[in-house]
């Protein structure tokens, strides 16, 4: 089957959990209401539908190749990024002063998840290029962001992330690219930069690489990084790409999954030096990096819900068709699509629910981000800005992981065919498994969430966020259905399993860190389950009060079964997943490396 993007699951979120109508009430957005983003989505399945989702396959047989220096896409690719690019998509969501639309982040990550269920390894393009924007946009001088801007807003040009070294994975304390300074202000980059995605490809006719390197002199470790814009070709004085830069991509990576992205080994300074300019101030290249890793790491967890959908939607679809074995009730004497039988219907929730709930967690925090940038009011902004920090590890490390389970399941509802690479349900599979990976494994975005999102303000925003849940608890209470009831019970045992964790947290924080980090994962995935079931509890009592108005009867039943389910199923994994924070470290802190 092809994909069919979730537009109407993407409209409700917009309007009944992320409030769109009051971001368009923030000074910049009085444009995108739901009119608006109706519009924009509808449009935005039309080409993912249309032109994208159909090359999904073709990428995962026919991968991008290098040969001699250069990379040519999957056939089809490179057309398909032009219709991207042409219709503006890639500057949907960047400042209109630069070319781009302007809308909300809020707009703009619906589209985001649509692009990646078509196509994961087609969107990782514009997913990086965003995150190089975003750093220009906050980092680059006046003269840079005209010059580099406008191009790569319009998808004429796209942008790289150069952190990785050979001997510097995550940890980036470790690079050793160098940058001379040059008498006309420009720099000398030499260094070699590993899996860089889309660092060679046939789509544009440049690629503005930003570069981490170390000006001789700077201080040893993190805060001795810079940041360096190095295009693959150098701008002439019209501004146009001129001379080729001295930046070569030396091979692609042969990869489990997402095989049409091509990721690359560049090479800076082998004849003499790559053409560089500094963003901002010296030795704070790390700071500036972050905005693009933040920018990135929410779309990754876009990415896990993207190919979540699409791995459900393809399950949903051969369960329909699949005749196999009589129902265990008697209702049939032949052999019956599977979809009846009650463990099919587990799976297929399951991996429902989970794609529901982490889109509604994905969409709060869009909008969370839009006030936080947007909001005329101080306090407001800092209060949106805290949360939106709090939900990116948790919509980056928890929605990634369930994309891997969800994947799986989708695997297994095909039986023995799912094990076919030709049915097609492998390479959700394959393709999600390094989503839990780039741009920060879960154990670093657990890393963030203990010591950034909780030790440093002493569990104050994680505390308000479990208040926040509370007032959820008293509207399921007061509305009495069995449901909600329901979901009310798992909720409040789920809350104070949270609090349970946070408080160990900052008690043992100090004094037995590894005791703590033992459990970071748990704890991220604890508060990733929390919040994705408190959106799809918010989700249930609007669905309620619709129902009751007569609107749209089969698709709220349908929410509040989903809601139910991913109460009775997955939010009941909290207590358990408590139990491995505060309990649980003390084999992992006794056990000698040795004994591995």
């Amino acid at each position: 089957m092809s994909y069919v993007a979730p537009v109407k699951d993407l409209m409700f979120n917009l309007q009944h959990l992320a409030g769109l109508e009051q971001v368009a009430r923030l000074p910049g957005f009085e444009d995108a209401g739901l009119e608006t983003a109706q519009a924009v989505l509808e449009e935005c399945a039309r080409l993912n539908q249309e032109v994208i989702a159909p090359l999904n396959w073709e990428g995962d047989k026919y991968p991008s190749s290098y040969h001699d220096g250069k990379v040519s896409t999957t056939p089809g690719f490179k057309q398909a990024f032009h219709q991207f690019a042409e219709g503006g998509w890639q500057g949907l969501q960047h400042p209109v002063q630069f070319g781009g639309q302007g809308l909300p982040k809020s707009i703009g990550a619906a589209c985001v998840e649509m692009f990646n269920s078509a196509n994961l390894s087609f969107a990782l393009c514009p997913l990086l290029t965003d995150g190089a924007i975003e750093a220009l946009l906050t980092a680059g001088t006046e003269e840079q962001k005209q010059l580099f801007l406008p191009p790569m807003i319009a998808g004429e040009w796209t942008g790289t992330m150069c952190l990785t070294e050979p001997q510097a994975g995550s940890d980036l304390a470790l690079v050793r690219s160098r940058a001379e300074p040059q008498a006309d202000g420009s720099y000398k980059v030499f260094g070699t930069k590993i899996f860089i995605t889309y660092g060679e490809h046939d789509y544009t006719p440049n690629i503005v690489h930003l570069v981490l390197a170390r000006i001789p002199g700077a201080p040893e470790g993190v805060k001795g990084i810079s940041l360096f814009i190095v295009p693959k070709f150098v701008l002439d004085a019209e501004g146009q790409p001129g001379a080729r830069n001295d930046v070569r991509c030396v091979s692609i990576e042969h990869k489990l999954g997402i095989k049409a992205s091509p990721t690359a080994v560049l090479q800076f300074g082998d004849h003499g030096g790559a053409e560089g300019y500094l963003v901002g101030q010296a030795n704070r290249g790390l700071e500036y990096m972050f905005i693009m890793m933040n920018a990135a790491r929410f779309a990754v967890g876009l990415q896990g819900i993207a190919v979540a959908e699409r791995a459900y939607q393809k399950a949903v679809a051969f369960a329909r068709e699949r005749l196999q074995s009589r129902p265990v009730d008697g209702s049939s004497a032949q052999a019956a699509p599977i979809i009846v039988h009650p463990d099919v219907k587990r799976m297929l929730l399951t991996m429902r629910a989970y794609t529901e709930g982490c889109r509604a967690m994905a969409s709060v925090a869009a909008a969370a981000y839009d006030g936080a940038h947007h909001h005329p009011d101080d306090a407001a902004r800092a209060q949106n800005a805290s949360f939106y920090e709090f939900l990116v590890p948790l919509v980056k490390g928890y929605s990634t992981e369930m994309s891997i389970e969800v994947a799986s399941l989708g695997v297994q509802v095909h039986g023995g065919m799912g094990f076919v690479e030709e049915t097609g349900a492998a390479q959700y599979y394959r393709d999600a498994r390094i989503l839990t990976i780039y741009e920060g494994t879960t154990a670093i975005q657990a890393n963030d969430f203990v010591g950034r999102k909780t030790l440093r303000d002493g569990g104050r925003t994680a505390r308000a966020v479990a208040a926040q849940i509370e007032a959820t608890e008293a509207e399921l209470q007061a509305s009495g259905s069995a449901h909600a009831l329901a979901l009310r019970e798992q909720l409040q045992a789920a809350r104070l399993a949270f609090l349970d964790a946070v408080a160990f947290v900052l008690e043992h924080a100090k004094a037995n860190p590894n005791a703590v980090f033992a459990g970071s994962v748990p704890y991220l995935l604890l508060g990733g389950n929390l919040v994705a079931g408190w959106q799809l509890a918010r989700a249930l009592l609007v669905a309620e009060r619709e129902l009751a108005a007569g609107r749209e009867a089969e698709f709220m039943r349908t929410k509040i079964l989903t809601a139910r389910f991913y109460a009775d199923h997955l939010l009941s994994r909290a207590g358990s997943q408590r139990d491995s924070i505060v309990a649980g470290h003390a084999a992992v802190t006794e056990i000698s490396p040795d004994a591995f």
